[in-house]
This record gives structure tokens, C-alpha cells and sequence, in this order.
């Protein structure tokens, strides 16, 4: 059993609650923007830049004002997050949704010692320390461990929702720990995303437009090493200039990533090894290619339900070409998540989900958006999952 560290807040378990989005937990959150913003004002994470700006005082505002409904709604108590391993900002948003929405909460982060966790806890410390939230600061206790049965079972028996963010894994470990009757549990588990870009689109863009679209791109996939569940693994290209399009947009990218990402030797092997591993495993590879150690590419004849779904990391893409949408349908399962986008109108793509009942795709968002986190994820509505209905009549 490892040894329970507090990042934040103590082991006192506390179920205090206050209505959703409270000034005193809007102020708090905004502060605490502020706040991190100092702590990085010299440093290089723009995954925290990020969590700043999306804490902002007029985004909180703005997702209060999305909230207010007719309904009368109160928090649930307490809620318990698992976090997961690879995505070092992933706990400071579920933190976010449960006091937003002015539960307690008990936020286990990941093993790994990540340097963006030590920065997020000593902002969110100095902003407690302020005498104005003596009562929120009751209402968040950050922990880390890596294996704790007897800590998430007791937490789990007392916890009123369940937030799992990580692996198929994960989620089978922590549904075998009992809960109340009432206590809800929303499970984030493993899910694949992927871009499709028009080529006919890529061929008329010019060269700033182009660096831009890389740019982006290079957002959702370098940002996290591809780690998060909305960055995207396969790209499919649609359009009659595929070739002239496809040599166009790597080059590119190719560039962006130099100038801007730093890759290990330990990736740079362990990159290689799966390139290796795929080309033995994978009978449909028609082509593939290499762009330093920056860029790795498989080219698939066609999809299969299973290899592609395949993840890659620091840099590891399959593609593929369509003639038509709607050869995608087959494929396209529950584990399909975010579907990023580039030279279509939104329409066309929520018409191709609507009208074909697909499964799975539960975003559609341009090519530099997976990685905006909202109050919709994965399909749920969190804001109401973390609150209950008071019927009035």
C-alpha cells in the first residue's frame, strides 16, 4: 500500500457543498487563474496557459450563464476523481467541474511526478491561503498514490459520483469498490479520435494558411504526445488532389515540430520499435514514411475495424484516402470519440453522424480544438451529472 501524500488540503473528509456556481466559487476559480498565470509567467507549458485561460473570470461567467436553467439544482455531496496517468492537466479540469457545480472533492493525480501538477497545487495552495475561501478551501483535497485499495474503497463508500478519467483498466478496478445506492459514477474510458482533411481545400490554401492548419494540428497531437483521448491517430484525406495535399500538409508539419518539439531518445526508440512492430503486424500498409524522427506515417489501403485503432505517440500517424464519407461508417464504433476537421462545413459531418446513427464520434470541432475540454465530454452533460433536480411545485 503506498503512502498517501496531500498536495492539497488535508485528510479530513469533508462533504460541505454550496449551490452551482456561487460567486464565492466563480471568484475563487478566477483567482486561482490569476494566480497560475504568475507561477508560468517565465516557463514553457502551454498546456497550463491553457488551464489559465479556460479558468479566466469570463469563461467561468460564461459557463454560468450556460448553466442557468429553469430547474432548481443543488450539488451532490462529494465527489471522488481518478485521473489519469498520462495527461499531467487532466485533474486540475475535473477538479474545475466538480467545485464549479459546488460539490467537494477528493482528486487523486497521477504517480508520475510531472512538473505541471507541483505548479497547479502551489498556485491552488497560495489562493486558499486567502481568508475569503476558508469555506472552499474545506471543499478540496488533492492526493497522490499509486496503489492505495483500502484509501479508494473507504473514499469510494462515502462518495456521491465517481469521475474515472483513464484506461479500460482502470475503470474495471475502481467499479469493483462498493458505493452507496445513490452514489453515480461516470467513467471516461479508452477512446480513439481522428482528423479528416480535404485535400482540394489544402491545394487552395496558401502558405501562411497552410503553416497555420500545421500549427494547429500540432496542438492536439505534440502538445500532449498524443496522450489525450481527442488527439488524433488516423488521418483520412477526402478530395481528388490527395497526393499534391498530403506531400504538402507533412512537409509542413515537419517544419513546425522541428522548430518547436523536443523529442527524447528514449521515444525516439521506442517510435521506432512500434513502426517496426506495425509493419510486421499490419497487412494493409501500402505505404510509409518518415520525416526525421519527427513524423512517422503509415499509409493503410483500407481501414479495419480493429489495427488502426492502433494508437501512436510522439508523432505516429495512419492515414488513409476515401472517396466518399460515408465508406467510414462501417468502421466507426463506441470507441471512436473526437473527429477533427479541415476544408468542411460542420454540417456536412453532423449530417454524415445524424443520418447514418453512427455509435460513436461524440465531437466534431476544427483541427485545433481536441483539446478544449468543455462541460460536454464524451457525450455527457457533467454539469448535470454533478448536480440533482429540486422538483418545486
Amino acid at each position: 500500500m503506498d503512502k498517501i501524500k496531500y498536495l492539497v488540503g488535508s485528510n479530513k473528509i469533508n462533504k460541505k457543498t454550496l449551490p452551482p456556481y456561487d460567486d464565492k466559487i466563480c471568484s475563487f476559480v478566477s483567482q486561482f487563474s490569476k494566480q497560475l498565470e504568475y507561477s508560468i509567467k517565465d516557463k514553457r507549458y502551454p498546456d497550463l496557459k491553457a488551464l489559465a485561460f479556460w479558468c479566466r473570470k469570463k469563461n467561468i461567467l460564461e459557463l454560468k450563464k450556460k448553466f442557468i436553467s429553469n430547474s432548481t439544482r443543488l450539488a451532490l455531496g462529494l465527489v471522488f476523481h481518478i485521473t489519469p496517468s498520462n495527461v499531467p492537466t487532466n485533474f486540475a479540469y475535473s477538479l474545475m467541474f466538480g467545485i464549479l457545480t459546488g460539490n467537494s472533492n477528493i482528486v487523486k493525480v497521477p504517480s508520475k511526478n510531472f512538473e505541471q501538477i507541483n505548479l497547479i497545487c502551489d498556485a491552488l495552495n497560495n489562493t486558499l491561503k486567502l481568508k475569503k475561501y476558508k469555506l472552499i478551501k474545506k471543499m478540496i483535497t488533492i492526493i497522490r498514490y499509486k496503489r492505495n485499495e483500502n484509501f479508494s474503497q473507504k473514499v469510494s463508500k462515502l462518495c456521491d459520483a465517481r469521475l474515472v478519467w483513464g484506461g479500460d483498466n482502470t475503470i474495471k478496478e475502481i467499479k469493483k469498490y462498493q458505493t452507496h445506492e445513490r452514489t453515480r459514477d461516470l467513467t471516461f474510458p479508452d477512446r480513439y479520435s481522428f482528423s479528416i482533411i480535404n485535400s482540394n481545400e489544402i491545394i487552395k490554401k496558401n502558405l501562411f494558411e497552410i503553416k497555420n492548419l500545421a500549427n494547429n494540428f500540432y496542438n492536439d497531437t505534440y502538445l500532449v504526445d498524443q496522450n489525450a483521448c481527442s488527439s488524433p491517430h488516423l488521418v483520412v484525406w477526402f478530395g481528388n488532389n490527395f497526393t499534391k495535399a498530403r506531400e504538402r500538409f507533412w512537409k509542413i508539419l515537419n517544419e513546425v515540430v522541428n522548430s518547436k518539439y523536443e523529442l527524447s531518445e528514449n521515444s525516439v526508440m521506442e517510435k521506432y520499435t512500434k513502426l517496426c512492430s506495425d509493419i510486421i503486424k499490419i497487412k494493409n500498409i501500402k505505404n510509409i514514411q518518415k520525416f526525421d524522427n519527427s513524423i512517422h506515417t503509415l499509409f493503410l489501403t483500407k481501414l479495419d475495424k480493429y489495427n488502426h485503432l492502433n494508437k501512436g505517440k510522439w508523432g505516429f500517424f495512419y492515414e488513409c484516402k476515401i472517396k466518399n464519407i460515408n465508406d467510414l461508417k462501417k468502421y466507426i464504433n463506441n470507441k471512436y470519440q473526437t473527429l477533427t476537421y479541415f476544408g468542411f462545413n460542420k454540417k456536412y459531418l453532423e449530417n454524415f453522424v445524424l443520418k447514418n446513427c453512427l455509435e460513436g464520434i461524440d465531437r466534431i470541432v476544427p483541427i485545433g480544438r481536441s483539446l478544449d475540454i468543455s462541460f460536454t465530454w464524451d457525450g455527457y452533460e457533467i454539469n448535470q451529472f454533478l448536480t440533482r433536480t429540486l422538483e418545486i411545485r
